[in-house]
């Protein structure tokens, strides 16, 4: 992937390191690693991010930003990579792990799902109340669905991530010898 493109809309690292509730971290955020744009580092950051979409609230950057400290990884791709829930994908996605879950735990397949509760735009605190107890309500099954969901987003990001940049790379390398040759001849 193009380093410029990826740079034009991710913060910059004096941005995020200036940041006053990031300043609790110290020099940890000042490690290159967690910087750089490279296959290894944003195939991991996605993943990390994708893993991390999944966890229930406001910590799912949380999430990744501890996950990436742990594991390594880019911290801005990580960050990003987790805004793919939202309130109008996290119901889906968590239906798709109830059934993940429930077809993990080998539970009765027939069984009716309880429908979502209906978001009031008028209260969404009470609509976030609601959807939780709906979500607590599904149990086991939707716990390991979506554990095995983020696991399964996070194994096929990562892949994604390394092909796509391997196939810009190879297109890249190809448009360059092609340029040399026109110009040699």
């Amino acid at each position: 992937m193009p380093r410029k493109f990826i740079r034009k809309y991710l913060p910059d690292a004096q941005q995020i390191k200036g940041h006053r509730w990031l300043r609790l971290f110290g020099d940890r955020l000042h490690t290159p690693s967690l910087w750089h744009l490279h296959r290894r580092s944003v195939a991991s950051g996605f993943a990390i991010g994708l893993f991390c979409g999944l966890i229930p609230g406001p910590f799912q950057m949380l999430g990744a930003f501890i996950g990436v400290l742990i594991l390594g990884g880019n911290l801005p791709v990580a960050l990003v990579t987790t805004l793919y829930t939202n309130p109008f994908t996290i119901v889906p996605l968590y239906l798709i792990a109830y059934r993940i879950g429930r077809f993990a735990l080998d539970t009765n397949h027939h069984a009716a799902l309880a429908a979502p509760p209906e978001w009031l735009w008028s209260a969404p605190l009470d609509s976030v109340k609601l959807l939780a107890e709906w979500a607590l309500s599904l149990g086991p099954a939707l716990a390991l669905g979506v554990f095995l969901l983020a696991c399964l987003l996070a194994v096929i990001g990562y892949i994604a991530v390394l092909l796509l940049w391997s196939l810009y790379a190879r297109i890249l390398y190809q448009r360059r010898r092609k340029k040399q040759r026109r110009t040699f001849s």
